[in-house]
């Protein structure tokens, strides 16, 4: 079963990009003009504001167009609230 102690987690393509690119952490932090704590939670999973995102794929040398391939809808692999914990009918 998934651990639910944080529904802002997501899976996202920062860290496998950004090793790619032979940049660390601080690098990539300076480059997208964020905080370095910021890119180590969001390499984590943690959610963040449209604004970091763009400054982050930017950085990256993206367009924000490609936003969906690094960081992934929440609707694509979060199951609802419904499939996470299903109701049942009490007659």
């Amino acid at each position: 079963m998934e651990n639910n102690r944080s529904k802002s987690i997501r899976k996202n393509r920062v860290r496998e990009l950004r090793e790619n690119r032979l940049m660390t952490q601080a690098q990539l932090a300076r480059k997208a003009k964020v905080a370095l704590r910021t890119i180590h939670s969001v390499e984590k999973g943690m959610n963040c504001r449209m604004d970091t995102k763009r400054k982050i794929l930017l950085a990256l040398g993206l367009r924000f167009e490609d936003k969906d391939q690094v960081f992934p809808p929440a609707h694509a692999h979060e199951p609802t609230s419904a499939e996470a914990s299903p109701q049942h009918s009490i007659n």
